[in-house]
């Protein structure tokens, strides 16, 4: 006779970075048998157009079909009961497998419902995963992209739902996360401080895992003005290197030497060594392990003496939220646009003192919030480290120096019309920023829509007509290699 029993274990991994008590995603539109993460995917990527405070519609009229991308994807996938979860777990159970199991699954699948559900989007579409560095490097892509003129509207963003049993077993069983038994013993206390686990630079012993959604849209500068958008900051580049050999698969490694110095050298470029030098600062990876405290840290100070800074400002949003996987390094660059506009550089509050193994000399580790002078805070470096070797650092700008390059580049009269434009879309952002801090976030959703009759669509020599797009799709006339 088979029997099946059930049994409970509990787990010395007793805290995570969850979505605030009561938020349900899911309860804002029809998310039937929607795994959690594609959920807080649809919800997240319809706030960011929301907030855009430009009807999507008067987007889309401005560019043709192709010139908008969607970069997105996460790194686990769907793990929950709706996702490769329920269909890896479903027969064990004496459960039938569902047909949405298997392809709501997928990483790609952020990407695709923003596609199908929230955008309507005929264009360019893309799910890049780089382990932790997942977030920087579909943001890579869209400004690669964007530069070379392919599109002139990226919604860049990942979603993360690894908070499961089955997960946290897994980098637990790898000695990644934070246990009571690890924080009992670095506290030399009776019981865990769960609330400050998450302690990058200081006295840790793990990460803590975490869920997050964040999206942004991003636009060429041009359309930006035209539209009269609301200009965050600007994203120069994103340097992309692997480790090279190496004996563990996790550990790190060589490549984030070389992003954190071509990011930095990028900006000198662009800004002036000045302005790097007493107005940077570093939103870091800081996932909380040892090894990551005391490397991360060293490869800044290798920098920073590199290109003679001092007092080079350091935080970690990790501290307060915990490490979401593939939107790790989108929490960072939501952190650097709060900073950008508050001027206040948060401190690692998590942590009562940096560690001694950690080389600081040329680094400023805030433990408390920090007000930044109108001249600093005005570039921000976002670091990632990832699993396997999968380093990453992006350059952001100011919406000060942004707005400062612009008015070079177009003169001062069109970016007095952008000035004008802009009142009236800050006016419609703000509202909806003040709705949906009521909970009114207007999620967009728009399943069972008429979709595309595809014989109406008009192929000829010159280009495409889509039917419910204004422009035609244009074929490239350019000859690609002129020398053959």
């Amino acid at each position: 006779m088979d029997c099946k029993i059930e049994a409970l274990l509990r787990t010395e991994v007793q805290a995570a970075g969850l979505l605030p008590q009561g938020f349900r995603p899911g309860d804002h539109y029809n998310s039937q048998f929607h795994p959690r993460a594609l959920q807080m995917a649809i919800v997240g990527a319809s706030d960011a157009i929301n907030a855009l405070g430009i009807p999507w519609r008067e987007i889309q009229a401005k560019i043709t079909p192709d010139q908008l991308g969607v970069y997105s994807g996460n790194i686990m996938g769907q793990l929950d009961d709706y996702g490769f979860g329920g269909m890896l777990q479903s027969r064990l159970k004496g459960h039938r497998v569902s047909a949405k199991q298997c392809p709501l699954g997928l990483n790609s699948m952020c990407a695709d419902f923003l596609n199908a559900y929230v955008l309507g989007s005929v264009g360019h579409t893309s799910a890049t995963l780089g382990a932790c560095a997942t977030f920087l490097y579909n943001l890579n892509a869209a400004v690669e992209d964007i530069k070379a003129g392919r599109i002139r509207v990226a919604v860049v963003g990942s979603a993360e739902a690894p908070v499961t049993s089955e997960v946290i077993e897994g980098f637990d069983a790898m000695g990644a996360l934070a246990t009571e038994s690890k924080l009992k013993h670095i506290d030399e206390t009776e019981t865990a401080d769960w609330r400050n686990s998450s302690r990058p630079f200081g006295n840790s012993c793990g990460f803590v895992i975490a869920e997050s959604s964040q999206y942004v849209v991003l636009m060429d500068d041009e359309l930006a003005l035209q539209l009269g958008a609301e200009i965050h900051g600007s994203v120069g580049n994103v340097f992309i290197n692997a480790d090279g050999y190496k004996r563990s698969i996790a550990s790190p490694g060589p490549g984030n030497y070389i992003t954190m110095a071509k990011a930095v050298a990028s900006a000198v470029s662009m800004a002036g060594i000045e302005t790097v030098q007493k107005g940077s600062f570093i939103q870091a990876h800081g996932s909380s392990t040892p090894k990551n405290c005391v490397s991360e840290a060293d490869i800044f100070d290798r920098v920073a003496q590199a290109f003679s800074i001092r007092d080079w400002p350091v935080t970690a949003v990790k501290s307060y939220l915990g490490h979401s996987l593939g939107p790790a390094s989108g929490d960072q660059l939501i952190g650097c646009l709060g900073v950008f506009r508050y001027g206040i550089l948060p401190g690692i509050k998590s942590v009562s003192r940096i560690a001694p193994q950690v080389n600081n000399a040329r680094l400023t580790i805030p433990l408390q919030d920090c007000k930044l002078e109108e001249d600093q805070g005005q570039i921000a470096f976002i670091n990632s480290k990832g699993f396997g070797g999968n380093n990453a650092t992006g350059v952001v700008y100011s919406p000060k120096l942004t707005h400062q390059w612009l008015r070079k580049r177009y003169g001062d009269a069109v970016f007095a019309e952008y000035q004008q434009s802009n009142r009236q879309v800050r006016r419609q952002a703000n509202a909806y920023d003040e709705a949906a801090s009521q909970g009114e976030l207007n999620v967009i959703y728009l399943f069972g829509q008429q979709g595309i009759n595809e014989e109406d669509i008009k192929i000829d020599m010159n280009g495409i007509t889509i039917p419910g797009f204004e422009k035609p799709i244009t074929y490239a006339t350019d000859k690609e290699y002129p020398d053959f």
